[in-house]
This record gives C-alpha cells, structure tokens and sequence, in this order.
C-alpha cells in the first residue's frame, strides 16, 4: 500500500501561482511514476501532469503546458505541482496518484490521494 497526501490548495487569483505537494508513505516511493489529476464539477479527472520514477522524464496537458512544472524528490518521497499564470478553468480538485507505468490514463494508477481543491478567481 501507498498512502498519498495532497497539501498546497487554496484561493487564487488569475496570474498567480500555487505549489502543490504530495507526500507518500508506505512501500518504496521511487518504484512508481507519479500523477497530477485533476477533477472540475461536472466533469472527467483528468491528467495534468506526469514524471517517470526517477523524475527524468515529464508530460503535460496541453492546458497547462509552460504554466505548470511537475517534479519529484525521491528522497523526501514528494511529487510536487508548480503551477503558474493560473487561469479560472484551472479550477479543481487535484489529485497525486501513484502507478507502476508512466502512462496517462485514470486506470493505470494503482494509488490515489484525498485531493486538494485549488481555486482561481476572476
């Protein structure tokens, strides 16, 4: 089992800049790729942002492409999320999650935290 807790959420103005952190606990940090999801009312969770198992590779969604930087830091078992110039549609709850494969799909990801609602304002 891995457990996975978001933190960094919050009230945001348009432009500005949140960090996201996700602490993990339980089997070996480093054997799993990470996940950014994340999740708008009435819609599907989504990928934001992914990072191999030992942080040499990365994708992004093209909605956050240049905005927003995912990285990770093995020894202290945390992904974090830099996400820049936010927009209002950036508007969600973001989950880490934690899986076997780099891949970008919901399904692929065996471990999933509680989420984090990160809110940008007009």
């Amino acid at each position: 089992q891995v457990q996975l807790v978001e933190s960094g959420g919050g009230l945001v103005q348009a432009g500005g800049s949140l960090r996201l952190s996700c602490a993990a606990s339980g089997r070996t940090f480093s054997n799993y790729a990470m996940g950014w999801f994340r999740q708008a009312p009435g819609k599907e969770r989504e990928v934001v942002a992914r990072i191999t198992r030992s942080g040499d590779n990365t994708y992004y969604a093209d909605s956050v492409e240049g905005r927003f930087t995912i990285s990770r830091d093995n020894a202290k078992n945390t992904v974090y999320l830099q996400m820049n110039s936010l927009k209002p549609e950036d508007t969600a709850v973001y989950y880490c999650a934690a899986g076997w494969v780099f891949a970008a799909r919901t399904r692929d990801y065996e471990y999933w935290g509680q989420g984090t609602q990160v809110t940008v304002s007009s």
